[in-house]
């Protein structure tokens, strides 16, 4: 009998073990899916700003003044800029979207 009572108890301790596991595991799913939302939500508004200032820095400028063209380079760097951010952010989806197309 008392074998059967210490089955009993390990049982019931794997479940509760298993029932936490299982909460900690939703809870940490739920962290990364809003995580990549907020990522998704932050590559779109890149995505308009890049835009935005590629069709800014298309406009000729006719001021040849030193400081115009300091501002001018200065915008190409950040646009510039925020492809590397898009990528860095995006470098191991896009890694996994090409392995599934290449299959």
């Amino acid at each position: 009998m008392p074998i059967e009572y210490i089955f009993i108890a390990c049982i019931l301790l794997l479940l509760v073990l298993l029932a936490f596991a299982a909460y900690k595991l939703f809870k940490f799913s739920m962290i990364i899916i809003e995580f990549e939302d907020n990522i998704e939500e932050c590559l779109d508004l890149l995505d308009k700003k890049y835009s935005s200032m590629s069709a800014v820095l298309e406009i000729p400028v006719f001021f040849d003044s030193i400081e115009v063209r300091k501002v001018i380079n200065d915008i190409n760097e950040c646009r510039d800029s925020l492809v590397v951010v898009a990528n860095k952010l995006t470098k191991n989806t896009r890694s996994k979207i090409e392995t599934q197309e290449k299959n």
